[in-house]
């Protein structure tokens, strides 16, 4: 896992061609004004999704993990708190759907071993395979704008 801001971005552009893609992407474009939904950077291998949400509390919200893809969180506006935990010796809640990429882990279960870390309008998160996240959480409701691009490992 990885938190930072886009003015950092050219240090994590050697990690992967399409990291370094989706990080300019999020740099260039102007995210208030696009609609809530999918766009295809490249197919299947870079995609972006945008949405509009009110955050929840992590009673509420399971962690995943993905498999197939990276993900590449960034708030364009508002604030919210991600769970964290790494993948070593955690059992799943939900097995893994291949066809839609994720396998859920309860909070409960989870909740002495997590993090909770603030992600701030400018801020990102990359989210590897290996790293269990619980993303759009919040002790108040805050509505956020959220883009997140799906990096194909």
């Amino acid at each position: 896992m990885i938190v930072d801001t886009l003015a950092n971005r050219d240090i994590y552009k050697a990690i992967n061609p399409r990291i370094a893609r989706a990080l300019e992407h999020l740099a260039t474009t102007d995210f208030s004004q696009l609609e809530t939904g999918k766009y295809e950077l490249e197919g299947k291998d870079l995609f972006v999704i945008v949405n509009d949400y009110q955050t929840q509390p992590k009673e509420q919200q399971p962690f995943e993990v993905h498999q197939q893809y990276i993900d590449v969180q960034y708030v364009v506006s508002g604030e919210e708190e991600f769970g964290y935990l790494p993948l070593v010796n955690q059992t799943p809640s939900k097995a893994y759907f291949a066809e839609h990429d994720y396998a859920n882990y309860d909070y409960e279960s989870n909740k002495d071993d997590a993090a909770f870390i603030p992600l701030k309008a400018g801020m990102f998160a990359l989210f590897f395979p290996d790293d269990i996240h619980m993303p759009g959480t919040g002790d108040n409701a805050s509505q956020v704008r959220k883009v997140v691009i799906k990096v194909k490992v």
